[in-house]
């Protein structure tokens, strides 16, 4: 994808649907018991009859308010809001500088189609960010053995992926487990040779997933033919690293990402 059509890239292509709305004539206790059944975004949507936007109700606004009052009495009037057709680019830009969490997509007569959150922003990134680094992967591995690589997308085994990296941060991983929790993890890169695969991006959200039980994983799969390939430099790497499985991958929770920087008074 170019840097052009990443601009053209639509909020509507990644907003969250479906959204758990109330009236503005219903009870404070209502929503309470909405927001209790199920993950929503620290509170509802008051749209009416036509769906259309009339304010937001959070968490916030029902402290120390009795369930015996209207939604309309407490919600909040004043919101920023985003249209369909604005790119993944601008709504980011507008989440951080509001500081929001999330911003209600509405048409031009005003009727809810969705949220766009912050996630949503993330996943947007993953999904454009992933290929580059799939194809720089293949175009590497063709240039080493000199044979055409084939590439696709299943999920794999995690207990039979066979790593390629000896280590891994333990602060980094809690931020994976984090990412898979919340649907935010971008897809592993493997290489399939014959029957093994091998983990070449991925490692901590390969970890990630096997600490929280996570089975399988959705990867992009680069295939290469035992026949053309008899070993690869990865299979060779991993072989003289003693590294069989996930479980001979060392955490270090003693040493930070080089790449967080922490500061202490």
């Amino acid at each position: 994808m170019t840097p052009m059509e990443l601009d053209d890239v639509r909020v509507d292509a990644y907003m969250t649907t479906g959204v758990e709305t109330v009236g503005p004539g219903a009870w404070v206790t209502d929503v309470v018991d909405k927001l209790k059944a199920g993950p929503q975004y620290g509170g509802l949507p008051v749209v009416d009859d036509e769906h259309r936007l009339l304010g937001f109700v959070g968490a916030i606004d029902l402290l120390e308010v009795n369930g015996d009052v209207r939604v309309e009495s407490v919600m909040s009037r004043d919101l920023v809001v985003v249209r369909p057709e604005m790119t993944v680019k601008n709504a980011a830009r507008v989440i951080f500088r509001t500081g929001h969490q999330f911003l209600p997509v509405v048409d031009d007569d005003r009727v809810l189609l969705g949220l766009f959150s912050n996630g949503d922003a993330v996943r947007s990134q993953i999904e454009r960010t992933t290929p580059s680094k799939v194809q720089s992967t293949r175009e590497m591995l063709e240039r080493t053995h000199d044979t055409s690589i084939g590439v696709g997308e299943r999920e794999v085994e995690v207990g039979s992926l066979i790593p390629t990296q000896r280590e891994v941060y333990g602060d980094e991983l809690e931020g994976r487990k984090y990412e898979l929790q919340n649907g935010l993890a971008e897809p592993l890169i493997v290489v399939s040779h014959g029957p093994e695969t091998l983990l070449v991006d991925g490692h901590h959200r390969a970890m990630a997933a096997r600490r929280l039980g996570i089975d399988r994983m959705l990867a992009h799969v680069l295939t290469v033919s035992p026949e053309d390939v008899d070993e690869l430099g990865l299979r060779r790497m991993a072989r003289l690293g003693g590294l069989r499985s996930l479980a001979d991958v060392e955490v270090n929770d003693y040493l930070q990402h080089p790449l967080i920087e922490k500061t202490e008074q």
